[in-house]
């Protein structure tokens, strides 16, 4: 790997990472004389943010949140495609997802405290596999409406796209094929999602995880 590579590739990390920590959940609260991490759950993301300060709010969240990881991994895939970046193993796509969903997680603007990262890391996906992405989306509607609970939708669609992207790149069109790096990653991704809600899994498990209820407004 060239010096001109591993140069590019730090300066990708670094800028989707710091994208990727951007806190709009509390900055959101803070525009309402709030300090999200005191309240509800004290969680920096989009539920929470619905549930403390109401649903135009969460949905902005959300959006933001989102963007932070569809951005980065959209860029770089289009700097791929047109021939400015040199990487047959898609290291930089991957790279960018990462960071950006790291970011969020270890936001270095509120010393290492984030979210979970589940809307960033949906955002990352639409760009890597816009395909699976649907598919893992469909399976997450579909579980929240059936339980109203988010954790376990979340949970449901980060288990299901990595096995989607797999089959999809062994049955599928070559166009949609993905690498063997990229499969590995999603798997990754999916593991470090699924592991960021050890708490909502053991209160799922024990019958105390709470249902997701709006707030009006």
């Amino acid at each position: 790997m060239s010096t001109i590579t591993i140069l590019i590739l730090f300066l990708i990390c670094l800028i989707s990472y710091l994208i990727g920590a951007i806190p709009w959940g509390y900055l959101i609260g803070k525009r309402h004389g709030m300090d999200i991490r005191k309240l509800g759950s004290r969680n920096i993301g989009a539920t929470n943010v619905t549930r403390v300060i109401g649903k135009w709010n969460g949905r902005l969240c959300f959006t933001l949140d989102f963007l932070k990881g569809f951005i980065p991994v959209l860029v770089v895939t289009l700097l791929l495609q047109n021939k400015y970046i040199d990487d047959s193993y898609h290291l930089t796509q991957m790279a960018a997802a990462l960071c950006a969903v790291l970011g969020h997680m270890f936001p270095v603007y509120l010393w290492f405290r984030g979210g979970k990262g589940v809307a960033t890391a949906a955002g990352a996906l639409l760009a890597l596999a816009p395909f699976s992405f649907i598919i893992a989306g469909i399976v997450w509607i579909a579980v929240y409406l059936l339980s109203r609970y988010v954790s376990l939708a979340s949970l449901s669609a980060a288990a299901v796209l990595p096995v989607c992207a797999t089959l999809i790149s062994w049955f599928g069109r070559p166009n949609y094929y993905h690498s063997p790096y990229v499969l590995a990653f999603l798997y990754f991704l999916s593991i470090m999602t699924i592991l960021k809600h050890t708490a909502n899994i053991k209160r799922l498990l024990n019958g105390t995880e709470s249902r997701f209820e709006k707030k009006k407004g």
